[in-house]
């Protein structure tokens, strides 16, 4: 069973996953980066070229070819559970943990993030922590339906949200690491 992390951009995905993978020794996939992998093209590209449809249409198949993969941990893109097809077959594949944070902390983390303006285009062409606030209002239902578990990453650490997922993924009696 793949664990799938969704989530807004900013709320630890990737960083989580890069982890959780080592510590539990499956493959990570980072369903935005293996996109521009597939296509040749940054996200910002895609968008320039065929706006936000073409991309969530190249964002589906992916995410139809990765969750073919078994045991892996997939971060997926912030906007895929806003398409049923594709919180569908994440959930047919796999176990969704919801990485959450406010709108001021993901607005500051994403700030402090070099490639957040080159890689990430404005969706609503509001300016970035208004876009935050009114994305994530506008996605917290699609969240809300999509997660079997959900984790604030506002209040922890990367270890600690690795530890809670690792915890919660053990099977009872087993202490290890």
């Amino acid at each position: 069973m793949n664990l799938v992390l969704i989530g807004f951009r900013g709320t630890g995905k990737t960083c989580v996953g890069q982890r959780l993978a080592e510590r539990l020794g499956r493959d990570f996939i980072d369903a935005d980066e293996y996109l521009q992998k597939k296509t040749g093209k940054a996200i910002q590209r895609i968008f320039e070229e065929g706006g936000e449809e073409l991309f969530r249409r190249i964002e589906s198949e992916v995410i139809a070819e990765i969750t073919q993969q078994d045991d892996a941990i997939i971060a997926a893109g912030g906007g895929a559970v806003l398409r049923e097809e594709n919180v569908a077959r994440l959930r047919h594949h796999g176990f969704l943990i919801l990485l959450e944070a406010d709108a001021d902390t993901i607005h500051k983390r994403l700030t402090a993030d070099q490639k957040t303006e080159s890689q990430r285009p404005s969706l609503t062409g509001k300016p970035p922590q208004e876009e935050v606030r009114a994305l994530l209002a506008a996605r917290k239902p699609f969240y809300d339906r999509a997660c079997d578990m959900r984790i604030n990453t506002a209040v922890l650490t990367v270890e600690q949200v690795v530890d809670k997922i690792a915890s919660y993924m053990r099977p009872p009696g087993d202490e290890t690491h």
